[in-house]
């Protein structure tokens, strides 16, 4: 039998690496042949269809959930935090997604679990905070300060990650598993998809779905409704499961530097120092605000 120890590892390292691999197909699809809405029906929508005997188990309003925590377990978790982050794909590069969303999420998470909660932070988290503020708020100044129009991108992926720090406390105690929850939001989502289409239509014409490269459709559906949907679920509960979640959290911190990496590489978006610097400091901050990591004698 395995060791947990390098199964729950394997695990948080794929979980990273599809994360990554999502976040550069989403700057690829929105700045090539699809466009956001695209990439929301083969993001939840696969998903959907896979999930569906769940939904027809729990039902669209699983009995026990109130009406408030469904829906913001939809709005930050389904097709508003969706289209935060494909909006913003098409105007910010890759590496901001990894610096501006993966690195605001520890920090939006830390600080509503501190005041609403009442859950201490220990003074290595606040050291990691500190330091994903810095990074942040160093590539944020810099976009600004050269007039780079990227700036819209940045606060779209911020808004995602506060919509995904909602989420994530709306989950914590709904009484649905990760499964029964993500079949739920799924398929509110879709549902939140037939209500946009019409209008979508009207202002943008028909889907790009019918018109793009079968190619193109085929790699997003694999990426967006499989990879990330769905394995990627699978991959961060099994680590969770094998590690804790301290433990599991650190995989985070490779998504902003393999983001800028990736970026680089397949898409021809190579990143500056002042990019490099955020990045860094992101990452080290992701490791410090995990909390796997304590100060001696702690």
């Amino acid at each position: 039998m395995l060791n947990p120890l390098i199964t729950g590892t394997a695990a948080a390292i794929a979980a990273a690496l599809l994360g990554v691999g999502w976040q550069l197909l989403t700057r690829h699809g929105v700045t090539t042949t699809l466009g956001p809405l695209d990439l929301a029906w083969l993001r939840y929508g696969i998903p959907a269809l896979v999930l569906l005997p769940l939904v027809w188990r729990v039902g669209l309003r699983p009995r026990g959930v109130p009406g408030w925590r469904l829906a913001v377990l939809v709005a930050g978790g389904g097709l508003p935090f969706g289209l935060l982050v494909v909006g913003g794909a098409q105007f910010a590069p890759a590496a901001h997604m990894g610096v501006f969303m993966a690195g605001t999420i520890p920090v939006f998470t830390a600080v509503a679990c501190r005041v609403l909660l009442g859950e201490p932070v220990p003074p290595a988290r606040w050291c990691g905070l500190a330091l994903i503020c810095i990074g942040v708020g160093w590539l944020g100044a810099f976009a600004w300060s050269q007039g780079l129009s990227t700036w819209r991108g940045d606060l779209l992926f911020i808004l995602a990650a506060l919509a995904w720090t909602a989420y994530t406390l709306a989950f914590r105690g709904c009484g649905l598993s990760p499964w029964q929850a993500a079949a739920v939001i799924n398929a509110w989502s879709c549902l939140g998809l037939l209500v946009l289409l019409p209008l979508a239509w009207i202002h943008g014409g028909a889907p790009r779905l019918f018109t793009a490269p079968w190619q193109d459709v085929a790699a997003q559906a694999l990426g967006q409704g499989v990879l990330a949907g769905l394995m990627g679920i699978i991959a961060y509960m099994a680590a969770v499961a094998r590690l804790g979640s301290a433990r599991a959290a650190l995989s985070s911190a490779l998504v902003p530097p393999l983001t800028a990496l990736g970026a680089a590489w397949l898409l021809g978006e190579p990143a500056g120092a002042q990019t490099w610097a955020a990045v860094a400091h992101v990452a080290a901050g992701i490791v410090l605000a995990s909390g796997a990591v304590r100060w001696p004698g702690r």
